[in-house]
């Protein structure tokens, strides 16, 4: 289906049609993460990682995991990431469906209200200006950068300060045996 097409809809067959297209891609993609996770664990680089990074994992996707599915519809660009996650992170279906029926229903809402009008107006002038690609792209290269920079600093200080609480209980344990 076109975005013509889709335009041409009255607004509630757009609204079932876009809930009904990215019900399917997200849960698609849920369960190629899943197929991935599964194929993963079969490598001899599996065998080589920690456990206790995908047990971590698991457990904040649990915790977190539909707030951040259902806010994802709601950005631009982190839908595919997320749900790829959560399938990788084995999201119980329990979680995992709710939040992809409200997130989809949200996206088809405000995709078939304000969405359609502003993906054509962007297009019409894209289409007009190369430099307004040029900018979008550096745009979007900045934030992922950004991003990724800021993962990797959030992620070594908690890996420190793990293996600091480690060594603090250990050389702890001595002493505690000793005055008792």
């Amino acid at each position: 289906m076109s975005l013509d097409q889709l335009l041409e809809l009255p607004f509630e067959a757009a609204v079932a049609a876009l809930f009904v297209v990215v019900l399917f891609r997200t849960n698609g993609t849920y369960w190629l993460g899943r197929g991935l996770a599964a194929g993963y664990g079969r490598t001899r680089w599996a065998k080589r990682s920690r456990p206790g990074r995908l047990a971590r994992a698991r457990r904040l996707i649990d915790r977190w995991g539909p707030l951040a599915v259902v806010l994802t519809f709601l950005t631009v660009g982190l839908q595919t990431t997320v749900n790829l996650a959560a399938g990788m992170a084995r999201m119980p279906l329990r979680y995992y469906v709710p939040a992809t029926v409200v997130g989809s229903a949200a996206w088809a809402l405000i995709y078939a209200t304000v969405g359609l009008a502003a993906v054509e107006l962007v297009l019409e002038h894209a289409a007009a200006s190369p430099w307004a690609w040029a900018v979008a792209g550096t745009g979007v290269s900045i934030v992922v950068v950004r991003f990724t920079l800021g993962v990797r600093r959030r992620g070594k200080p908690a890996h420190a300060n793990a293996v600091r609480v480690d060594e603090a209980r250990d050389g702890a344990a001595p002493e505690e045996g000793n005055t008792a």
